[in-house]
Formats: C-alpha cells, structure tokens, sequence
C-alpha cells in the first residue's frame, strides 16, 4: 500500500497529452518529482509550463521511446536529478489500423517500436535502479504502470497491429508483476487497460519519424479504421483525467489490473470462454450486428 506520494519522484512517458498529461497533473498536486518524456517538442513544452507554475520540480527531455539510446540518456538524467523513481509510468503510445496483412513492415516497426519496445526500456532501465533502492531503504516503496489496452485482453478486427502490441505489454505487465514479487514486497507493477477515452491516441500519425513514414496512400481498410478509431475515441465518456486518478488509487491499493470501463470486461470473459472450450472466436460485433455487416460491406465494397 503506497499512500503518501509527496516528494517522492514519478517517471511518465507521453507526458505531453492524454494519460501521461493527467498523471503528471495529480503528480503535481500531490507534490511530486516529476521527470517527464514525450516525442513532440511543444506538447512538452506546455506540460512542462503548467507542472513549473505548480510549483514542482521538473526534469524533461524530447525522447522517441522505441530508441534505446535516447531511453538511456533519460534514464541516466533522471537518476542524476532525483535519484532512483518511485513510480514509472510507460505510458507512450501509438495507434494504427488496417487489414492485419496490409499493414506495412514500417507500419509495424513504428508501432511495436513505441508501444512494446517502449515499455521494455522503461522496464530495464527503471527497474534495477529501484531495486537497488528498494535493498538500501527499507523504507522505500516503487510502482510500475504500463499502459496497455483493452486491446490487450481482445482482438477487434482491423486492428491488428495495435493489438499485437497491447497483448505484449499485458504478458509483460503480468510477468513483471510476477518477477518483482519473487525479489522484493517493496515494488510492485500494475497494467492500465483503457477503453475508448479521449486522448490523443487516434491521431497518432502526427509523430511519425520521418524514416518509418508510410510510402504508400492508406488502404480502405486503414482509411475506415482511422475513421473507427476517430469515433470511437472522439466519443468516449470517461475522461483522461478520471482514467489518471483511478491509476494512482490503483497504485495505492495496489491493485494490477486497472479498467476504464469494467463493463467491457464481459467481451474479455467471452474471450477466455472462447480459448477454454476451444470454440472458434466469437463474432465481435454480436452485441451490435449492424455495426459488423456495415464494416464487412464496406470492406467489400
């Protein structure tokens, strides 16, 4: 149980909008360190402004998550600052749709780059320095947040990319969680599974490196599932910022699995259903067919 978060230091990964945005604001309130990365400059830069005026200290760098070399030099500046992290939020994410074999190899190199191997460096990188810690004081108590997806407990179609990566960030969160406790009971790791929520996730291209730019016009199937995604997004209920609050009640009841929306844990039941009685995977759009035929004829249109 982790209950008193003033001045203790949180590492936050996509701190410049979203989840990272909201975390580093209840960070702030609560009076803490803040070491904050995000790939674009001037989403930095305003979170930066907003975290100084509350009147906390601040670390930042521009960092591109999936290089290993700039995960490093974040690392390594953060720890000269602020010493090892409490917590660590792996937290930066992109998102991309299609038909799963239309994506291209640069499609996938981006995307398994910054949502997977994103959160490997976070992981090995923050990870020793807090068990170091964790042996020298007793006293002190660590937390890992990687931010997956509902997409890493099911498989929507036509976006197939994205999942991948979510369901490796799941397996990774569960198996951190399960190695910290064989070393230590003072660090332990939860997994955010967000639904849709208003981030800026869907828009995701804005970042692109130049070198994994796609050559190609998007296909109709990547064209609707931008669109799908861009609804689905757009029209979400449940806030950042509510998402953000219920990770740090989360950390403090140290708790693993943290939802945005348990109601759609259900399709993730009809899943498992699915794998234990090794019947074939359940029509996704069951609840709402209409949404299933328009997709299937626009698909074959």
């Amino acid at each position: 149980m982790i209950t008193d978060f003033k001045n203790k230091t949180a590492v936050l990964t996509g701190a410049g909008s979203g989840f990272g945005l909201e975390c580093a604001r209840i960070g702030a309130k609560l009076g803490m360190n803040l070491v904050l990365a995000d790939v674009q400059q001037d989403a930095l830069d305003k979170t930066v402004a907003e975290m100084q005026a509350a009147g906390v200290p601040v670390l930042a760098m521009r960092v591109d998550v999936s290089k290993a070399d700039q995960m490093q030099a974040f690392a390594e500046a953060a720890f000269k600052r602020f010493g090892a992290p409490n917590f660590v939020f792996n937290n930066a994410g992109v998102g991309a749709g299609g038909l799963v074999w239309e994506n291209s190899l640069k499609d996938w190199e981006w995307v398994l780059g910054v949502n997977v191997m994103g959160v490997v460096h976070g992981v090995h990188l923050f990870t020793p320095m807090m068990l170091v810690a964790a042996k020298a004081d007793p006293a002190y108590q660590g937390h890992i947040v990687n931010t997956a997806s509902m997409a890493g407990l099911l498989n929507a179609p036509n976006m197939g990319i994205y999942n991948v990566s979510k369901h490796a960030v799941v397996s990774l969160s569960e198996t951190l969680y399960q190695d910290l406790a064989l070393v230590t009971d003072q660090i332990s790791a939860s997994v955010l599974c967000p639904f849709f929520v208003p981030t800026g996730i869907s828009q995701s291209q804005r970042n692109r490196p130049e070198e994994l730019k796609a050559d190609d016009k998007p296909t109709q199937s990547q064209m609707i599932g931008q669109a799908m995604s861009d609804k689905a997004v757009g029209s979400g209920k449940v806030t950042a910022a509510q998402v953000a609050q219920m990770v740090f009640d989360a950390i403090a009841a140290n708790q693993f699995y943290i939802y945005s929306h348990p109601k759609a844990i259900g399709s993730v039941q009809t899943r498992m259903e699915d794998v234990m009685l090794a019947r074939n995977p359940t029509d996704p759009f069951s609840h709402k067919p209409e949404l299933g035929v328009e997709l299937k004829k626009a698909l074959r249109a």
